[in-house]
């Protein structure tokens, strides 16, 4: 039980001092210092496991995210080196004269074949074709200019000449389209 006394005197000081005197006591009572000190571990064990608890999470969301990213862009480096294969397909496709396609139809067939086989495994793996026209506007995004020179009846930042196709991974550029765009024309 309380004194009486104690009592009394805690009624006529103001709430500060009751504060103060509070702690005086809890610094003589050893059981109210050793449940302070008690609280205060129990407080920082609690702020260590939310720290530990956000860490995990955090690790978890890294986690899938690499994982996601590496199976969208793992073959990335992959598919950089296949696209060279395209291009001397299809050079060698364009380069075939209307002779020789009549003499080894088979062969260039065959070919076609092989490209078209090419194309839908590109397709499958998230690979897709940027091909730009003759007269479509200059994209630096997925166009990469090899040169510029004024052509009559053109507007300054048209496709005049498409020297490579480019390819995206995804929404990734692989590889720009490499063209030859129109500068402004001479007067």
């Amino acid at each position: 039980m309380a004194d009486p006394k104690e009592d009394e005197f805690l009624d006529d000081i103001d709430e500060a001092e009751a504060d103060v005197y509070a702690e005086e006591m809890a610094e003589t009572d050893p059981e109210a210092l050793e449940l302070d000190e008690l609280r205060a571990e129990r407080d920082q064990y609690k702020d260590r496991f939310m720290r530990a608890l956000a860490d995990a999470e955090n690790a978890r969301k890294r986690s899938d995210k690499d994982r996601r990213e590496a199976e969208n862009y793992g073959g990335s480096k992959l598919a950089r080196d296949m696209l060279p294969v395209y291009d001397n397909m299809k050079r060698a496709l364009e380069a075939a004269t209307e002779e020789q396609k009549e003499i080894s139809a088979a062969l260039l067939e065959g070919v076609e074949l092989t490209m078209r086989e090419l194309l839908n495994v590109f397709k499958k793996h998230g690979i897709e074709v940027i091909a730009p026209e003759v007269g479509d506007r200059f994209d630096p995004q997925h166009h990469q200019a090899m040169f510029e020179a004024p052509v009559p009846g053109t507007k300054a930042g048209d496709i005049i000449q498409v020297a490579a196709e480019g390819f995206m991974l995804h929404d990734r550029l692989l590889r720009p389209a490499q063209v030859g765009v129109s500068s402004t024309p001479a007067s």
